[in-house]
């Protein structure tokens, strides 16, 4: 009885801990697809791609962010994309967009030579970026803002302006599927069921920043993960030693 009731224990862990992480929403998906994506150097996925019988793959390169039209932020740093988001809180530890209001010229990464465009309409919820927040209620809002939101916002909602932006300075992860745009040049677009995800911090940072918003999920979801192989692996070796 003993092995049974370990094994059951830690399936049981197991299935909480999985729900656990289903529960952080599209981030525990892109950090799911961006971890098992295959790493391909951006040469070589460039060099296979411009073939007419190139095969359709998802897949994860590098490079640096290259534009010829960038335009400057508060401190002069030339930017490729600017995105501003003023989200409400639901007191659960998720955030709802109110609105967004995206600047963003063509861009794409580079390296020794190889450049591949990103194609600026699928990025979504895959931008990985130190995020600029501001938090507050919407009674805090301008009033101009205030007015217009006062039908979906009780005063004590919590709030937060969020800017995500990507210089042409920043190096980038970019994950996705390599196709011709409609231009005819080649562009990482997301594809076969899966997002496009251009992360611009190291990968440790961008499973810090994939999590910041359900950390105590995700730790309660670590801790689950431990207690279930453990229990797993006494389940075995209790089965064994009555064996």
């Amino acid at each position: 009885m003993i092995p049974i009731a370990l094994a059951i224990a830690g399936l049981a862990a197991l299935a909480a801990a999985t729900l656990l992480l289903r529960r952080t929403g599209s981030a525990y998906r892109v950090a799911r697809v961006l971890a098992g994506a295959p790493d391909v150097p951006l040469s070589e996925l460039v060099g296979s791609a411009a073939g007419p019988d190139a095969p359709r793959r998802y897949v994860r390169t590098h490079g640096r962010i290259s534009s010829d039209e960038e335009f400057p932020d508060e401190a002069q740093r030339p930017l490729v994309y600017r995105r501003r988001r003023l989200e409400r809180g639901d007191g659960r530890g998720n955030w709802h967009v109110l609105d967004e209001q995206r600047l963003a010229v063509p861009f794409g990464i580079e390296e020794r030579g190889a450049f591949l465009a990103v194609d600026l309409d699928a990025l979504g919820d895959g931008l990985i970026v130190l995020p600029r927040e501001s938090r507050g209620t919407a009674a805090e809002l301008p009033p101009d803002v205030a007015a217009a939101l006062a039908e979906q916002l009780a005063p004590s909602t919590p709030v937060r302006v969020r800017i995500d932006q990507l210089s042409a300075v920043e190096h980038a992860t970019v994950s996705g599927v390599v196709q011709r745009s409609t231009a005819g040049s080649l562009q990482i677009t997301a594809g076969m069921g899966r997002p496009l995800i251009l992360s611009s911090v190291e990968p440790a940072a961008t499973m810090r920043l994939l999590a910041a918003d359900r950390r105590g999920s995700v730790i309660a979801s670590a801790v689950l993960l431990v207690v279930g192989l453990g229990s797993l692996a006494a389940a075995i070796v209790a089965f064994l030693l009555r064996v």
